[in-house]
């Protein structure tokens, strides 16, 4: 037995040295490589922890030696096993469900194997690479109601914490490499904080703070603090959380005895990655590779765009049998690689049909390659896919490609930002009622899971501006100024009907004769005389 195990492993020794290693890093450039130059990347393997290194035979000679990738796994469980009600029935519900085992696995089947490696050199438990059958059903480009998206389901502001870009171009909370790095190291420090692989579960769905609160509960009521224990403190999403885990860990382990067919996974790399340092379309990078587009997304899930911008960080992964025809079909192409390029609005007035018209296209276009909805605007500061110019032929901008954000606003009066606190009556409904917005904008401005508020909370609202400040200060000064304008008007014509008026009567009395015997009376001396006789008259003078 020892002698033919022997015989098996020289045989593999020998094959292996005398085959050349596949993964390797290609350099994405339109310049052709010079045949006598050496090819480092040919001498080079690609470890998303620790860069480019040098390919080791020996430690691919060991892994060939495994058959089959699940029982690699299956030998490298280490998380005691839970038993409760809860596990039972989620062991009935996936057995009973066969095609769903099998979509799920062969979905699995890419990227198993480099879960599988980064687990093994952080020595953490084979259980986690069964995690994203919980989490998303091993589909990187899933997306929860909460914004949660990829593979690992990070949300906007922890992907954020772990240093996953999330940008116009490229969301990497989605990318299969960067998005199991980050995963991993999160739940390293979930298992650092509470010292319990089932503790550190909950929390990576329920939160630390929110399990560290159980735990001092548990702790007050003189209960064990363990799984089941604090079973009663959670939420029922996060109480069914580990035993879902736990009965597909169950199927894996014993196939057979649920009468479940896993599909082979092969212990080798489903893919290897491509450094790539220009902007490509990624209609033309699957067209290079030889490959449907609907694989090269599985394996790139991460790009927003129909173009790939270009980096020295930047890589996409393609299968090892089509990494060779995409190297010799980019030396042989002589055409552009990218037909897009970016543009950032600097204005409220520049509209999509307005960038349209600059950019010599349809609004539509611009709409579709940059996911707008109808009805919707890009705000100031957004950076837009447009079409590029014939006569350009630069790359997108580093800074548009690495920090360009889009936001969208409905069309209509402009929106401007503002940070409310919540009151100790306030709910989702009253927020929304009194600021006008809904609550699923209100979940996405502040990357919220749910509709619960809590007092004294911070909120992001964008609502709409209403019609004062300068502009409505500007129109009541109109208002007054016409007004004003208006009253004067009237006085002047009323002077000038009493001017008139009066000219007539004037010209009237002027021009006709006085009567004999009637003299005109001077008021104001008449009248004294008058009263200087009677008093005469009184006193007998």
């Amino acid at each position: 037995m020892q002698h033919s195990r022997f015989v098996s492993l020289f045989a593999l020794l020998f094959s292996v040295g005398l085959a050349t290693p596949v993964a390797g890093a290609v350099d994405l450039s339109l310049a052709t490589k010079d045949a006598s130059s050496p090819a480092p990347e040919e001498a080079e393997a690609y470890d998303p922890l620790h860069g480019f290194q040098e390919f080791d035979p020996m430690l691919a000679t060991a892994d060939a030696v495994e058959i089959d990738l699940w029982e690699r796994i299956r030998r490298g469980f280490g998380i005691p096993d839970l038993n409760n009600p809860l596990v039972a029935n989620h062991v009935v519900w996936y057995s009973s469900r066969p095609e769903y085992i099998q979509r799920t696995t062969q979905r699995a089947s890419r990227y198993l194997f480099h879960v599988v490696q980064e687990l093994e050199k952080r020595n953490m438990p084979m259980e986690l690479a069964l995690l994203p059958f919980i989490e998303s059903a091993f589909n990187p480009q899933a997306l929860s109601s909460a914004k949660a998206a990829g593979m690992w389901q990070f949300i906007p502001s922890t992907g954020r914490d772990y240093n996953l870009k999330q940008n116009t171009f490229r969301d990497e909370r989605r990318d299969v490499v960067a998005s199991t790095n980050a995963a991993l190291t999160y739940l390293q420090r979930l298992y650092g904080m509470f010292g319990d692989w089932q503790l550190a579960l909950a929390a990576y769905n329920w939160g630390e703070g929110s399990v560290s609160r159980a735990i001092a509960k548990a702790e007050a009521a003189g209960k064990p603090i363990d799984f089941n224990s604090l079973s009663a403190f959670m939420p029922a999403e996060t109480r069914n959380y580990y035993p879902k885990l736990q009965a597909v860990k169950n199927i894996i382990a014993t196939p057979a005895q649920y009468s479940i067919k896993l599909p082979v996974v092969e212990n080798q790399p489903y893919f290897v990655p491509i450094r790539k340092t220009r902007d490509i379309d990624i209609k033309l990078a699957a067209q290079l590779a030889e490959l449907p587009m609907e694989e090269f997304k599985a394996l790139n899930p991460q790009f927003n765009r129909p173009v790939i911008t270009g980096g020295t960080n930047t890589h996409i992964l393609l299968p090892k049998t089509n990494a060779e025809k995409f190297r010799e079909n980019l030396s042989n192409w002589t055409r552009n690689l990218s037909s897009w390029t970016a543009h950032k609005v600097t204005a409220a007035r520049e509209r999509i049909e307005v960038i349209a018209t600059k950019f010599k296209t349809t609004p539509q276009v611009i709409r579709e390659a940059n996911a707008i909805p109808p009805n919707m605007q890009p705000t100031v500061g957004s950076t837009v896919l447009v079409p590029k110019p014939a006569n350009q032929e630069a790359d997108i901008a580093p800074e548009l490609a690495n920090y360009g954000v889009l936001q969208v606003e409905p069309e209509g009066p402009p929106r401007r930002k503002i940070s409310v606190k919540v009151g100790k009556r306030d709910s989702m409904a009253t927020i929304t009622r009194r600021y006008k917005v809904s609550a699923s904008e209100v979940r996405e401005w502040n990357d919220l899971k749910n509709d619960k508020l809590n007092p004294g909370q911070s909120l992001k609202l964008l609502v709409q501006t209403k019609a004062k400040g300068r502009h409505r200060q500007a129109e009541a000064a109109d208002d007054r100024g016409n007004a004003k304008s208006a009253r004067a008007e009237r006085r002047s014509k009323a002077d000038a009907a009493r001017a008139a008026k009066a000219g007539k009567s004037t010209e009237k009395a002027a021009g006709k004769p006085a009567k004999v015997g009637n003299p005109v009376r001077n008021a104001r001396t008449e009248r004294p005389a008058k009263k200087a006789e009677a008093r005469s008259a009184r006193s007998g003078t």
